[in-house]
């Protein structure tokens, strides 16, 4: 059974989903790609508590740990390994889809392009605890956030990463 909840972000509002123990969503309200809860609200549930209490410290200048919170995420096997690519991007750095896409053809011995990463990346259902906003285009290109290149941004800055090198893309960049 799905159970969801609201958190009030700095950033705006943000729906949690647990999937029984584990948490199977976190999305900005009108995100690209939201999934809107279909469970129950639920108050005082364990995980989503958990997540809560994760996005506080996260939001207050802290650094907490993915590990403290079990997660869930729903996708193919391809977005799960891209997935769990994003939860080893240290805090307050970043890295590429391309690097992203020679990391899986590594891993599978497949040449990737850097834009199949990105569709798994922009599809990531946990943003935020699963650091999606810590990937960026080639050369510092800030683009692929589906909560909005705005919300990237001030994430990355909470986060103290030097943003002088990156810029915001005209309409058409590649990744």
């Amino acid at each position: 059974m799905l159970l969801s909840t609201e958190y009030a972000s700095p950033l705006g509002a943000i729906t949690l989903v647990s999937h029984g123990s584990s948490l199977a969503g976190l999305w900005f309200e009108g995100e690209k790609y939201f999934a809107p809860a279909t469970g129950s609200t639920r108050e005082g549930h364990g995980v989503l508590d958990q997540a809560k209490k994760w996005l506080d410290a996260y939001f207050a200048g802290k650094k907490p740990s993915i590990a403290d919170i079990p997660l869930a995420p729903q996708g193919s096997a391809f977005r799960q390994a891209v997935w769990n690519i994003l939860r080893h991007i240290p805090y307050g750095q970043c890295t590429t889809y391309g690097e992203i896409a020679r990391q899986m053809g590594a891993h599978t011995g497949k040449k990737m392009a850097a834009q199949a990463v990105g569709g798994a990346v922009g599809h990531n259902p946990v943003s935020i605890i699963i650091p999606c906003h810590r990937v960026v285009g080639a050369g510092g290109n800030l683009t692929g956030y589906g909560g909005g290149i705005a919300r990237k941004m001030r994430l990355l800055e909470l986060e103290g990463v030097d943003m002088s090198g990156f810029f915001i893309p005209r309409k058409g960049t590649a990744l």
